[in-house]
């Protein structure tokens, strides 16, 4: 069978989720998969293409689509419909609307954020065409990968998509990188050389919270500021540090910490590239994601997955993902994401160790390996 692979969401400079999923799961795809071969359309115009893995040159070729504008809906449309795959497989919200009846297509959905937050994407072009087309895949893809439970039941009430047209199969973490490194697991901290080099890299003193994502308000940042600014003066020496590039409407955000009176505790260091990430959550106390929305939230699994005891919220799909090793709090209540922090930092050390063991027995449940095997699974059921 020939999968027609859609890699050029990877083509960034700055990955985030999507982006990450898309090369994780190639990867092992390409690793695992000794039936099928996969066509990797990309975008020759825009950045270079990465393929950070190495690989049987038989399993799959490479096919540049130079396309000026419309990349997707004009160029891989008009590829597909010339040279068609068996099945095209694209791992990020969208699919070609003009296309052969015969092309059986495969889409995963990350989340429904542009149903449920609409009016917090900026541009008029975003809200007119991203939210559609996405509706579009969702509703016209031959089968839907759903990255969770709570992204499929979305999909079904919300897009009204049916129940046997989708499929969860949930993220993985690499756990070749994410895992703990020389930290002192206790709430009185601990360090290592790398977290020490990071640390010094973006002038960051003493102990830390840490923050992943991009800044923009659905992460509930003002709300994570706000709480933070409210630890008390048992905690007045801690700094929270804010990693993720800016996104849509994060001017509010940025304005926070001097609104709450911790300017100089708070920390926005842009986008940090992994290993960057890697060694910060390994020198946090903890990972605080409070966010409003997820449909995933792989960044929760990779904090754990680095003995890093993490706080996030009761919503969408991150109980599902973080199941009993985090402290769950209302995302929308600032007095709970206090509770939620308070909890983890004023714990015994036996009670720190005893999360952390979780975490990461929790987050050793995800792995690329078996996204790429389920998917494969998924892929092979479609085309019988």
């Amino acid at each position: 069978m020939i999968v027609g692979f859609d890699v050029s969401r990877a083509q960034v400079d700055e990955r985030a989720g999507p982006e990450n999923y898309t090369l994780n799961l190639l990867e092992n795809l390409l690793r695992i998969d000794q039936k099928n071969f996969y066509r990797l359309y990309y975008n020759p115009r825009a950045s270079s293409l990465q393929l950070p893995f190495k690989h049987r040159a038989s399993s799959f070729e490479l096919r540049p689509i130079s396309w000026p504008k419309l990349w997707t809906q004009a160029g891989l449309a008009f590829e597909c419909v010339k040279n068609p795959p068996d099945i095209l497989f694209v791992p990020a919200h969208t699919i070609p609307i003009v296309r052969r009846p015969s092309l059986k297509t495969m889409v995963t959905i990350h989340d429904v954020g542009f149903q449920k937050f609409l009016e917090q994407y900026q541009r008029r072009w975003w809200r007119l065409y991203g939210g559609r087309i996405s509706n579009f895949a969702a509703r016209a893809a031959t089968h839907v990968i759903a990255v969770s439970e709570s992204t499929k039941k979305d999909l079904i009430e919300k897009l009204n998509v049916k129940p046997d047209r989708i499929t969860v199969v949930y993220e993985g973490v690499d756990h070749s990188r994410f895992a703990p490194n020389l930290k002192s697991q206790s709430a009185g901290g601990g360090s290592n050389l790398k977290t020490d080099e990071v640390k010094r890299k973006y002038s960051i003193d003493g102990e830390y919270l840490l923050f992943v994502g991009t800044i923009q308000p659905r992460k509930n940042l003002v709300r994570l500021i706000e709480a933070f600014s409210a630890l008390g003066e048992r905690h007045s020496a801690l700094s929270l540090v804010i990693a993720g590039k800016e996104g849509w409407l994060a001017d509010e955000i940025y304005r926070a910490p001097r609104k709450f009176g911790v300017e100089s505790r708070v920390k926005f260091l842009g986008y940090v590239p992994t290993d960057g990430v890697i060694s910060l959550m390994n020198g946090a106390l903890a990972f605080v994601f409070p966010s409003l929305y997820e449909g995933f939230g792989l960044v929760v699994l990779e904090a754990m997955a680095c003995g890093c005891p993490t706080v996030t919220s009761n919503t969408s799909s991150l109980p599902e993902v973080v199941g009993e090793a985090g402290v769950l709090v209302d995302p929308y209540s600032v007095e709970d994401i206090i509770r939620g922090i308070k909890r983890v930092l004023e714990f015994s050390e036996v009670q720190y160790q005893n999360l952390v063991e979780k975490g990461l027995k929790q987050a050793q449940k995800f792995t690329w390996q078996k996204t790429a095997k389920e998917t494969i699974e998924v892929l092979e059921h479609l085309r019988s």
